[in-house]
């Protein structure tokens, strides 16, 4: 079995795959870089545990990370609790089957390489995958699967994060899609603002990608809001939680993995 972890800014996602490449078991934690290898074992050996899952049964291990200080711990839980050597997305030597069409390949976050890969292979190209995470991002895949570049922009809760803090008067609120446009007191206008302003900014990011690109483009959403989203654009074909993890399973066994 694969144990397959997905380091985001805000969550670190682990998932098991059995051979067949079925997700046995999936769990979440926060991305926290002070947090040991140790503290990830017991917590996750819990979990194994309730899941029925044999700790010895997981033979290797493929790591997408954008947290850095994460990566030291993440390596070695791999190596201490599943006697495995984990293959890590960015790393000399690990083939993602793509080619990175800019001037400096090593500054794309190992999750956007890892998506294009898993969306590549499940609705062909070429596409524009929407990212609803910490940052909201646009990344662009040719028609032959590699990644031709993207835009990054703040993201849904960040924002709303930086809405409160700035302003004493106006106070946290939940992402939802509001009735009205128009909002009739300080939260509906609000969660207005946030819904329908990142709406008007997909679309217009989108079309102004596809008029640069030069054809009609795919758009494929996925992260924790992609589902919120998806239903309001006509243009996004599909919202897929499984992404990521599946672009690691097939990163993997592109590797050699069995």
């Amino acid at each position: 079995m694969l144990l397959a972890i997905d380091a985001g800014n805000t969550n670190t996602v682990f998932a098991v795959f059995d051979a067949e490449g079925k997700v046995l078991g999936e769990w979440r934690s926060s991305s926290e870089s002070e947090r040991t290898s140790d503290e990830y074992g017991v917590w996750l050996m819990q979990l194994l545990d309730l899941d029925g899952i044999e700790r010895d049964s997981i033979t290797a291990s493929i790591i997408a990370s954008v947290v850095p200080a994460t990566l030291h711990s993440l390596k070695t839980l791999c190596r201490d609790y599943f006697k495995s050597e984990p293959l890590i997305i960015g790393e000399a030597g690990v083939d993602l089957g793509l080619e990175v069409l800019l001037d400096k390949p090593d500054e794309v976050g190992a999750d956007r390489l890892v998506n294009a890969v898993s969306a590549h292979a499940a609705y062909g190209g070429p596409m524009i995958i929407v990212d609803f995470g910490t940052a909201t991002t646009f990344d662009v895949i040719d028609g032959d699967g590699n990644y031709a570049g993207g835009v990054i922009a703040p993201g849904i809760n960040l924002s709303l994060e930086a809405l409160h803090m700035a302003a004493a008067q106006l106070p946290r609120v939940a992402v939802e899609r509001p009735d009205a446009v128009i909002g009739k007191g300080t939260v509906g206008a609000m969660q207005s603002g946030i819904y329908w302003g990142y709406v008007s900014m997909i679309e217009g990011i989108v079309a102004r990608i596809q008029d640069e690109f030069g054809a009609d483009m795919r758009v494929i959403a996925t992260g924790g809001l992609a589902a919120l989203f998806a239903g309001s654009m006509e243009l996004i074909e599909a919202a897929d939680a499984e992404l990521t993890l599946r672009g690691l399973y097939a990163i993997h066994r592109l590797n050699g993995g069995k």
